[in-house]
């Protein structure tokens, strides 16, 4: 089994030597961690690996019988009309980036119409299941599905998710309505990722604790769906992308990753604000992971 040291002090070597803007690595093998800081450990926005936590948030509730992964949208969120082929638009197709809605939405542009998740599911789909359309409204919308029977999303993962991880009330950035982004917004540190990349590489335990199934996990990364674009964004599962190497990740922009690679026992957690090489940031990772 590598040593954590070992791959941390790789990695930081060469970060330094690219002269990426990193902030901090976060390093778990097995049960052993070591950590490299650029930055104070403050919380801060991770982008699409709010995507994955989205994604766990749905398979707890479908866990509880709160929802299910073929609950369709049109049944959960109020609508006086959608568009055609919407109506068999399912959470798993959300998820999944599949849902056939030509609806392309990212954190930061102008929220379209009165509602965001109304706008999207007016608009037709192509057929669920059959295209791949990554996009943050997506996501949205999944938890405005779960929102519809939990109420807050984020207060409600409290005891669910971020108390048993030790994550104390992260901050969530929300819609103009009040709900929380899903697909991004959220604002963790390094070493909160960490722990949420545990219960990924632990098949959804943290310690003796069970948060989610291990069969969601699993289709969170395993047999992802071709996207249709090059490596590193040819495969993806459920709020996971294949690779780089062994492993799979959560991807946010700008270098923030949860690397997961189930033949080292390992979780890797970067945090970051790198805008033209991030990518480079977790393929350190794997090739760290390799020759250590």
């Amino acid at each position: 089994m590598p040593d954590p040291r070992q791959v941390r002090d790789t990695m930081s070597a060469a970060i330094d030597g690219e002269r990426l803007e990193a902030h901090g690595i976060h390093v778990l093998i097995g049960d052993d961690e070591a950590e490299h800081r650029w930055v104070r450990d403050e919380p801060s926005d991770v982008y699409s690996v709010s995507k994955g936590v989205s994604v766990l948030a749905a398979g707890i509730a479908v866990a509880e019988g709160v929802l299910s992964a073929e609950t369709r949208a049109v049944d959960v969120v109020p609508l006086t009309d959608v568009g055609p082929g919407v109506d068999q638009v399912t959470l798993r197709h959300l998820l999944t980036m599949t849902s056939g809605i030509d609806f392309e939405w990212f954190a930061g542009q102008p929220v379209p119409g009165d509602d965001l998740a109304r706008t999207m599911l007016r608009a037709g789909s192509r057929g669920p299941g059959r295209v791949f359309q990554y996009s943050d409204a997506s996501t949205y919308v999944a938890m405005r599905m779960l929102a519809s029977r939990v109420g807050d999303v984020r207060d409600w993962l409290l005891p669910r998710l971020f108390g048993p991880l030790g994550i104390p009330s992260p901050a969530w950035t929300r819609c103009p309505s009040g709900y929380v982004l899903g697909g991004s917004g959220l604002h963790l540190r390094t070493s909160d990722l960490v722990r949420i990349g545990r219960v990924l590489r632990d098949g959804g335990r943290f310690g003796e604790r069970r948060i989610v199934d291990a069969a969601w996990v699993a289709a969170m990364h395993v047999d992802p769906r071709e996207t249709g674009a090059p490596a590193p964004w040819s495969r993806y599962g459920m709020g996971g992308w294949e690779g780089p190497g062994r492993g799979w990740r959560l991807d946010g922009l700008n270098g923030q990753y949860v690397f997961v690679s189930a033949v080292h026992d390992a979780v890797i957690a970067i945090t970051a604000h790198e805008e033209s090489r991030d990518h480079r940031l977790v393929e350190i990772a794997a090739e760290a992971l390799e020759g250590a």
